[in-house]
């Protein structure tokens, strides 16, 4: 295999191949992404490096102080965050962005390395394996969704149960399948802070950020197959994301991109978002609407 800083990636997605040249992109095909009015375009890690354009900023949650968002300024690709999950006993990447440079790696050594990478889906796969080689780590990602790994490697771990106690930090950090975006679509849950990372398994919607004394019937979150365009899940795609989620304990969420914090009775906020989601879809008599916050 080349250089992994010369393999191509998808200027799109932020998807790397693992060759130096590609026509199209598996990723960006698919009817839940999209191509550009610009056409497809291609980069290579070196390039982006060498533009001393990019850079990645490390920004603390305000009020949980060792989940610290890593973001890519200006903008590259889809946009998201990943999540550096600081734990006593190790860390954890939640999710994964495409740009990496010797700062990066500096400043996550410093904080402890990793000790794994999980990724919610396909959509953020990104440079996953040359952030594992770097920090000689293993990447967690759903067998469900294995067809769409276009940069096959030793370091993928391929999960096959509804839920992953990731090791190293056993215990404390679960992943959990909640399907819908993609078949193997998870969230991430922090047990001992009550907060629950949802990358677009669900989606985070303006009206959830700051949602003091909002009128009935006002989500917070959302639940699409194409966030890009605008294509919901079916109801019983929804009512399965609700079961996934429902025995667990959180009252916070974050979701896959900056600024989208949602603060207190998330857990109820997650069902009745699903509730007038379905029922909006006009399934007035949908099992859903029967559910409950335990």
């Amino acid at each position: 295999m080349s250089n992994s800083l010369d393999l191509t990636i998808c200027s799109t997605c932020g998807t790397q191949y693992p060759t130096t040249s590609e026509s199209t992109c598996k990723i960006c095909d698919d009817p839940r992404q999209f191509i550009p009015a610009t056409g497809q375009s291609w980069t290579t890690l070196r390039i982006l490096q060498t533009t001393k354009q990019y850079h990645n900023e490390f920004t603390p949650d305000t009020i949980h102080k060792n989940l610290i968002s890593i973001h890519t300024v200006p903008r590259l690709a889809i946009g998201q965050r990943a999540l550096l999950c600081r734990t006593t006993t190790g860390n954890l990447l939640w999710d994964c962005i495409t740009y990496i440079d010797d700062e990066t790696v500096s400043k996550i050594n410093e904080l402890g390395g990793l000790k794994g990478i999980v990724i919610s889906h396909p959509h953020f796969y990104t440079t996953h394996l040359h952030w594992a080689e770097i920090f000689d780590c293993p990447v967690y990602l759903a067998r469900e969704d294995r067809e769409w790994v276009v940069c096959p490697g030793e370091r993928q771990v391929f999960w096959d149960s509804g839920r992953l106690s990731v090791p190293g930090v056993e215990g404390d950090l679960v992943a959990v399948k909640t399907g819908g975006h993609f078949p193997g679509s998870s969230v991430l849950w922090w047990r001992s802070l009550g907060v629950l990372l949802v990358a677009d398994s669900i989606g985070v919607v303006p009206s959830g950020i700051y949602h003091v004394g909002r009128l009935p019937g006002t989500v917070s979150f959302t639940f699409m197959w194409s966030y890009p365009n605008m294509i919901p899940l079916p109801p019983n795609e929804v009512h399965n994301i609700w079961k996934a989620v429902k025995d667990l304990n959180f009252d916070d969420i974050r979701g896959g991109f900056m600024g989208t914090e949602v603060n207190g009775n998330c857990k109820q906020r997650v069902l009745e978002s699903a509730q007038i989601f379905v029922k909006s879809m006009g399934h007035f008599n949908h099992a859903i609407r029967e559910e409950q916050c335990p």
